[in-house]
């Protein structure tokens, strides 16, 4: 195939980008997308022009890096996959692509189709744990009985990758999505009651304080999500915030 990919290239944060054109030719139906991206920035270093910046890492559809807003969608034209998952087949000869970074206020460009996702982690690290006392009498997770159905929803909700294609795909720029599935996975198991209150208080706080929106209720995280994280973690959060706060 050929194809026109016009990429979104931005030297850092501070720097005006702007989409630039660029003509790749001979691309296999069979190539995932990265390895197109591959392709494009070897011809561009054999002709001595800079490399497009972009983040992948383990290309099995796990560590969420590879965020990319394809045709304006993230993660492109498919479903319940993320970018390096995505093969050429779903493009037409003489089509033309436009790649950009995930766009949102909490997610600033480093450079080029890299952001700065490190918003999630402060997130997490405002309550996605369990606080477990070690000294002498520690009760062997596995011997603890758990609802088959409460231990699916939270299996459920611990797939979510943190990729961000919710943030991108909400016209809010919300992150409801992934940090109502980070409250899920730990309130459905009995390690994760007994800090349930202070949990969902201070992930929400630190959600508002990075930046992203309201909830839009449209559900396009939840189509855009490549684990297919379900809207009724946001439910779930909804009722422990409540209760969170009548408790508080």
């Amino acid at each position: 195939m050929n194809l026109k990919l016009k990429i979104w290239r931005q030297k850092d944060a501070n720097s005006k980008g702007k989409l630039h054109d660029y003509q790749i030719s001979n691309v296999s139906p069979d190539m995932s997308f990265l390895e197109m991206l591959d392709v494009l920035n070897e011809e561009l270093i054999a002709k001595g022009e800079e490399p497009v910046e972009f983040d992948h890492d383990c290309r099995e559809g796990i560590c969420g890096t590879c965020s990319l807003q394809i045709n304006g969608e993230p993660h492109g034209p498919d479903r319940l996959i993320t970018t390096c998952q995505l093969h050429m087949r779903k493009f037409n000869d003489g089509d033309t692509i436009y790649i950009e970074p995930f766009r949102a206020k909490a997610f600033p460009v480093v450079k080029d189709l890299i952001v700065d996702r490190s918003a999630f982690d402060r997130i997490q690290q405002a309550g996605g744990f369990i606080s477990v006392n070690t000294s002498g009498n520690t009760i062997d997770a596995n011997t603890i009985p758990i609802n088959k159905h409460d231990a699916d929803n939270a299996f459920d909700a611990a797939t979510c990758i943190g990729c961000g294609a919710c943030v991108a795909a909400c016209k809010n720029a919300s992150a409801m999505l992934f940090t109502s599935a980070k409250v899920s996975q730990f309130a459905q198991l009995p390690q994760g009651k007994v800090e349930a209150t202070e949990r969902v208080m201070n992930m929400v706080r630190q959600m508002d304080l990075e930046g992203f929106g309201n909830c839009t209720n449209t559900g396009a995280c939840e189509i855009e999500c490549p684990k297919g994280i379900s809207l009724e973690n946001i439910a779930r959060m909804n009722r422990e915030y409540l209760s969170a706060s009548l408790k508080g």
